[in-house]
């Protein structure tokens, strides 16, 4: 029987998973305090509903299918925007969710990106450009609080059909042409060139290294001008990407993407969409690459308390810091023996109850950090 992981899965404990769960608590805190509501659904989903009409999309492509007893053809969720269709009917609009939970993506493994991943979405059902800012701003607090250095890229998918049709480039190849015009960040000039020929559309080059105010020539660059204004109000640095395409096919207007100064690779995104005939944004925060990056700092305050034969005062003792609020384990064993177990499992304090400290009610407090030891009066 094998026991190892499949390729792409992986285990989280001890220390990892507590950072991981604070993390994320963290996360949702600022989602709710952003007035978004949490929402949960299956990861199981019938493969028509999660294929929808964007089956030319890499991520829908990478989608892992199943086949239950009933011999329905079901699939793996890849991400929550789909799922907001069935979520969003008869709400009262804007309606503001939020969502954390794990994806799966049948796709090559990279740095900071497995099969299965944890993502953290927010989405507005009936948005504005200023509904568009907040959820910005939303994010921006959260790398704010995790010491995250990060550059905000905008664009706007209207812009670019509307500059993709006045430089005459064919319908039929205009969804080509903006794949292309994408990989500018990630491919030399001299390799998008080459690619963009393919579709009659080399002259595109030049038109997308052009400075900011070249575009504002443009009607749809007003809504950009927009969401730059509501971003300075909400105290949020955005820089306009005159080739930020973002690859799902849906995006209709806004298109947002957050880049890591420190790994130079994008590590959120998101952008405006139609649900339902409804228009809607959303912007989506893997915890994975988070984790190669964070400078949080994370204040284990865990408590071991030992009965040294005690034990019933020991477990008052217990009872009393959890009241307080304290996350507390019990050890019933030699004080030697409790340091081991403390310092594998990482508590952070180590609380000794034996018949000298009952008699006192002062209980010595050994910190697992730095060694030193104080009184605790109950």
């Amino acid at each position: 029987m094998k026991t190892e992981n499949v390729k792409g899965f992986k285990d989280y404990s001890g220390k990892d998973a507590l950072k991981r769960a604070e993390i994320l608590r963290l996360v949702a805190e600022t989602f709710e305090r952003y007035g978004f509501e949490p929402a949960e659904t299956p990861i199981v989903e019938y493969e028509e509903f999660v294929r929808g009409e964007n089956t030319s999309d890499e991520a829908v492509r990478d989608t892992f299918k199943l086949e239950d007893r009933g011999k329905r053809n079901l699939a793996l969720r890849y991400e929550f925007t789909f799922q907001l269709k069935r979520l969003a009917k008869n709400k009262k609009l804007p309606y503001k969710r939020y969502q954390i939970g794990p994806l799966f993506r049948d796709e090559p493994i990279r740095e900071g990106r497995a099969r299965q991943f944890i993502q953290c979405d927010v989405d507005v059902v009936g948005s504005t450009i200023k509904d568009e800012a907040e959820c910005l701003a939303t994010f921006n607090e959260i790398f704010e609080k995790l010491g995250i250095k990060v550059n905000i890229y905008i664009n706007n998918r209207k812009l670019l059909n509307e500059i993709l049709e006045k430089e005459g480039i064919k319908e039929k190849d205009r969804e080509g042409a903006l794949r292309e015009i994408d990989k500018l960040d990630k491919l030399s000039e001299k390799e998008v060139l080459s690619n963009l020929k393919k579709f009659g559309a080399e002259k595109l080059m030049k038109t997308f290294k052009k400075e900011e105010k070249f575009f504002e020539k443009y009607d749809s660059y007003g809504e950009i001008k927009e969401l730059k204004e509501y971003c300075n109000f909400f105290g949020v640095n955005v820089e306009f990407r005159p080739f930020l395409v973002r690859g799902l096919s849906y995006y209709n207007s806004s298109v947002f993407e957050v880049w890591s100064k420190e790994l130079k690779v994008s590590i959120c995104g998101g952008g405006s969409y139609m649900v339902e005939n409804n228009q809607a944004t959303g912007i989506s925060l893997g915890l994975e690459p988070l984790m190669l990056i964070e400078k949080f700092k994370f204040s284990d305050e865990r408590y071991l308390v030992v009965s040294l034969e005690q034990d019933k005062k020991a477990l008052e003792l217990v009872k009393k810091l959890r009241k307080g609020g304290k996350k507390v384990s019990v050890y019933y064993g030699k004080p030697s023996k409790a340091l081991e177990y403390a310092d594998s499992y990482g508590f952070g304090r180590v609380v000794f109850v034996g018949e000298r400290e009952v008699e006192s009610r002062e209980f010595k407090v050994k910190d697992m950090v730095s060694g030193k030891e104080e009184a605790l009066k109950i």
